[in-house]
């Protein structure tokens, strides 16, 4: 039940609203009143004397949710309820144009960072952005002799219960907004089998003299996670086209990161298509991997071009001219494209039922160094074989009870994103090297059987009497163990030196040759 009269828990929403810059004014007046229909409210609003303002607009939601449950406007789901609050913000919403007005002003007026820091901050307070169900990830690093590495436990995406499967089941398939991405998503409502976006806007964009749209990602990975889409719903796309469309997002936000995943199935994103990118401000882990080899090209003797020592094959190049940079990847992405290694398993194109597949792709992450353009180039490949049926470049069957999902964009630069089963599986072995539960006693558990080998070796390894604390940082750093691994076999070069031979012979069939340094 509700803990207060329903048109004062309307009346601390609407101060919130006000306080965090989504209405003004009047708006105060349409934005109850809008709510008010939608609760079905006819009581006389209350006055809220008490001015305390309220920064979890969670605690607000609830009331109303808990009020729209016990009046039988929605059912008591975690999906109708997530419909219905999106439903809420959404009156309380600006329209997308003054959205996407005020953020080019605040760059006209201010800069760039000052209008991402707006916008940023208008997403999270219509809660689009949940930073609630966010802060329950697990996060932490995780050190190996690669550097640092990110591990997230991903617990932000509520879990469907059977009665909501069996009835998003039954629904009419239909294809508008086509894809999780699409232009169409603003304000859109929902249903249960897609996401509610009437507290969705975006800003617009011209990256290579096409229109895209830049949005922040709800599910928020990292600082400011951010997603841009290509204003048509077309299948994702590596070429120079895409590089130059890189560039000028970067030119456009130096203080981002911004990447494509592959155009590829297995080693591209969950969604193919539609073509887009990601990025951010946030400092990656292969952001700061050393340079290993140094190389140089006769054409392009402004562009320092370099291996780096990271757990897959990355080539960086850095310039001050984004037109040389660009011009070198495009080199590199068609040599690669048609490149066949078969000592290494890698073959370039395969025929399947009289049609040619292509295998090998690129993922490009470009960033601003001081005055320097910096790109990184990692080599990828989809193959799969007999040995490897799921992937011979990919997390392979002994790492699955960790991994077994594709390597995309934010994994590649070492931020492994894991299932939220993890939790309690992680927890149960932690109880196993601390000597609260036998290795007999959790292997009885059906879900724990995956794990068995691992928890067999690790009782090996650490034994059975680590207190609480020394088990759960075992398991951290056992867990980062295991994601090196999924690096390593998502590399189509190993970094040994029969891989870094393959490597600069790669290299050296465009003539880009090894420099001493």
């Amino acid at each position: 039940m509700t803990s207060m009269p329903i048109s004062l828990t309307v009346e601390k929403l609407l101060d919130y609203a006000e306080n965090k810059g989504l209405i003004k004014g009047y708006d105060r007046i349409v934005a109850r009143n809008e709510i008010r229909d939608l609760l079905n409210i006819t009581e006389v609003p209350k006055k809220n004397n008490n001015k305390t303002q309220v920064e979890n607009i969670e605690i607000l939601l609830k009331e109303i949710l808990d009020y729209a449950v016990d009046n039988n406007l929605i059912n008591d789901t975690v999906t109708e309820r997530d419909l219905f609050d999106v439903r809420v913000m959404g009156k309380l919403m600006p329209r997308q144009s003054e959205v996407n007005n005020a953020f080019w002003k605040t760059v006209n007026q201010k800069n760039i960072k000052k209008a991402t820091d707006q916008y940023y901050n208008l997403s999270i307070a219509s809660n689009y952005i949940r930073k609630t169900r966010i802060a329950k990830n697990l996060n932490w690093i995780s050190q190996t002799n690669y550097g640092e590495i990110e591990i997230t436990i991903n617990l932000s995406k509520p879990e469907k219960d059977p009665v909501e499967i069996e009835k998003a089941n039954k629904l009419p398939k239909i294809s508008y907004p086509k894809c999780y991405l699409c232009l169409e998503n603003i304000g859109f409502t929902g249903n249960l089998n897609h996401p509610a976006r009437q507290n969705h806007r975006i800003i617009k964009l011209k990256l290579n003299d096409e229109i895209w749209f830049f949005q922040y990602s709800p599910y928020l990975y990292y600082n400011e996670h951010s997603i841009v889409f290509n204003k048509e719903h077309r299948p994702m796309q590596i070429n120079k086209d895409t590089f130059k469309a890189l560039f000028d997002f970067i030119d456009i936000f130096p203080h981002y990161f911004i990447g494509s995943n592959a155009d590829l199935p297995l080693v591209g994103g969950s969604i193919l298509n539609h073509d887009h990118f990601q990025g951010g401000r946030h400092h990656f882990p292969m952001e700061a991997a050393r340079k290993e080899e140094y190389y140089e090209h006769s054409d392009f003797k402004k562009v320092n071009i370099s291996r780096i020592h990271w757990p897959m094959s990355v080539i960086r190049l850095q310039s001050k001219s984004r037109k040389n940079i660009i011009n070198l990847a495009v080199l590199i992405l068609k040599k690669w494209r048609k490149y066949t290694d078969l000592s290494a398993d890698i073959k370039a194109y395969s025929m399947t039922d009289c049609k040619l597949l292509n295998h090998n792709t690129i993922t490009p992450i470009v960033r601003k160094k001081d005055e320097y353009y910096q790109t990184d180039l990692v080599l990828r490949n989809n193959r799969k074989n007999d040995e490897y049926p799921t992937g011979i470049f990919h997390p392979h069957k002994n790492l699955h009870h960790i991994k077994k999902e594709n390597i995309g964009l934010i994994e590649v630069m070492g931020r492994a994103i894991l299932p939220g089963r993890l939790k309690k599986e992680l927890k149960l072995i932690e109880d196993v090297l601390s000597n609260k539960k036998s290795v007999e006693k959790i292997l009885l558990v059906k879900k724990m059987n995956k794990h068995k080998k691992w928890i067999l070796k690790l009782v090996k390894k650490y034994g059975t009497n680590l207190d609480p604390d020394q088990a759960k940082k075992v398991i951290k750093l056992e867990v980062g163990q295991k994601f090196l691994q999924v690096l390593k076999d998502a590399s189509v070069f190993k970094n040994n030196s029969d891989g870094n031979d393959k490597f600069n012979q790669f290299m050296a069939e465009m003539n880009i040759n090894r420099k001493e340094v």
